[in-house]
């Protein structure tokens, strides 16, 4: 590549995510999906718009599986263990035992509905048979629903991608329908070897950062994305599930009390919309629009058999056991949404040359975009419907370990000695300099929040919170009532540092 295509290269990747990102607040304040936008922006800009041309089918797959691994990890940081510790039961069982009965039905309604032959039906059925992590993160976290409901539909999109790859891997490269032990045997293996991967690696990046001092904020960020992305390939490595370990992973990690939390919220959000605006608009230019008026009829009708039949037969038979009310499971049946995860699995049979293949990637791209128009809407207005909507619902408060640096601040401690002029000063006497104030006093091994008359005693340990620009007049006045006390500044003392003497008061 030369130079200047290198140049016009980036010059349209630029444009096409700027668009994008447009796209998406435009979806935001109609109320739709956003993947719906991103996926027509790589329409308009392929072949049969621009001109763009992309049809590697094997490369969509290694980038787009590349993509889910981000968003899975993003995913896993941003969600709360407090809030799916307690579901993982019937989360487990809704992305196990829920995804066979989704293929199951599904692909009985393609068989006898289209006419497909049992292989490829049950092909079309496990691609279509989970529900994607991108997507639900992106609509539930915006609606005021129960915490448990949230979690559980949440916990389910994380989980049920790795039985859905098993089943369409297993399908797309054999013609001879497997038996039950040897998918069985394959699904303990990925989950088990994946999920074990994904916690041991969490917990060894969460115990490097909390040891390892960075030397710059911007690192902690990056270092804790790496972890879930080395999750996600160590797992890929030994043929185990790379999303599980991916999900977990970053779960463990977002759930760890480490430096910068925020930072590294904000840095793993903007790196899921990165993956989810590539992988979109990149699935957007595999397709070809002429080819899709076809496909229009097979896919309302596995559609609506996926939503009617297949995921509410899933949920009432996996959460009877849990007691799960039937309004809630009747909200989960309609929020099983469909996003890139059935898009990006339907280039598997394509890669592995598939007979029907593409007719199979057409009909799984429609049905994607017409369901996520369906279902997306209207989650809003089944929530209410059904009396789950919580007026007034609080988002819960993120509290940070170290977030100072994010809100350009210090922290100072001082020490005062004995025989220090500070002591018998009240706190309102010090005059610091707005908006420096005294937050903690340690005294005799106990802590109390000073108020107005808190008198300072020697021993004390002050901890201080300022501003990089009010830092100095801070110390400076610090030291002078250490010096001189109350009255230094009249005493012509203002508390310039002398570095060949003790200082009265120390400051960090």
């Amino acid at each position: 590549m030369t130079l200047s295509e290198l140049y016009l290269t980036l010059l349209i990747g630029g444009t096409v995510l700027l668009a994008s990102i447009a796209a998406a607040r435009t979806a935001h304040r109609v109320g739709l999906p956003s993947l719906l936008l991103f996926l027509a922006v790589g329409v308009i800009a392929g072949e049969d718009g621009l001109g763009l041309e992309f049809d590697d089918a094997q490369l969509a797959q290694a980038l787009g599986t590349a993509a889910l691994g981000i968003i899975l990890v993003e995913g896993g940081l941003t969600t709360q263990w407090s809030n799916i510790r307690r579901l993982l039961a019937p989360a487990g069982v809704l992305a196990t035992a829920g995804v066979a009965v989704s293929v199951v039905v599904t692909a009985a309604g393609a068989h006898w509905l289209l006419g497909m032959d049992w292989h490829l039906a049950l092909l079309l059925g496990a691609i279509v048979s989970s529900t994607d992590a991108a997507a639900v993160f992106a609509v539930l976290r915006a609606l005021p629903l129960p915490q448990k409901l949230t979690g559980l539909v949440e916990a389910e999109s994380g989980f049920n991608d790795a039985p859905t790859i098993i089943l369409v891997l297993v399908f797309s490269t054999t013609t001879d329908l497997p038996g039950p032990a040897p998918l069985l045997g394959n699904l303990l293996y990925q989950l088990a070897v994946g999920g074990t991967l994904g916690v041991l690696i969490g917990r060894l990046g969460v115990a490097a950062l909390r040891h390892i001092a960075l030397p710059a904020t911007g690192l902690y960020p990056l270092a804790t994305v790496g972890f879930g992305i080395i999750a996600f390939a160590a797992a890929g490595a030994v043929n185990a599930s790379g999303i599980i370990a991916a999900y977990l992973a970053g779960l463990v990690l977002g759930n760890a009390k480490l430096p910068h939390r925020a930072a590294t919220r904000s840095f793993a959000e903007g790196a899921g919309w990165l993956a989810q605006i590539g992988l979109f608009v990149m699935l957007g230019l595999l397709v070809d629009p002429s080819e899709l008026p076809s496909a229009i009829l097979p896919a309302l009708v596995i559609g609506l058999v996926l939503l009617l039949a297949a995921r509410p037969i899933s949920v009432l038979a996996c959460l009877l056991p849990f007691r799960v009310p039937r309004r809630e499971q009747a909200f989960i049946s309609w929020a099983g949404l469909r996003g890139a995860v059935p898009i990006v699995l339907a280039t598997f049979p394509i890669v592995a040359g598939v007979t029907g293949a593409h007719d199979v990637l057409n009909i799984v791209f429609v049905l994607v975009v017409l369901f996520t128009l369906i279902q997306g809407p209207t989650l809003p207005a089944v929530a209410r419907r059904l009396g789950l909507t919580r007026k007034g619902a609080l988002r819960e408060i993120q509290v940070e370990t170290a977030p100072l640096d994010v809100l350009d601040a210090d922290l100072l401690t001082v020490t005062i000695p004995p025989g220090s002029r500070l002591h018998g000063v009240a706190v309102f006497e010090l005059r610091l300099p707005p908006p420096a104030v005294v937050t903690l006093i340690v005294r005799d091994g106990t802590t109390l929040v000073p108020d107005h008359d808190t008198v300072l005693r020697a021993s004390d340990e002050l901890l201080l919170i300022t501003t990089p620009g009010t830092r100095e007049a801070a110390e400076r006045r610090l030291r002078a009532i250490g010096r001189r006390g109350k009255l230094a500044r009249w005493l012509g003392e203002h508390g310039a540092p002398e570095p060949e003497r003790a200082p009265t008061a120390r400051t960090e």
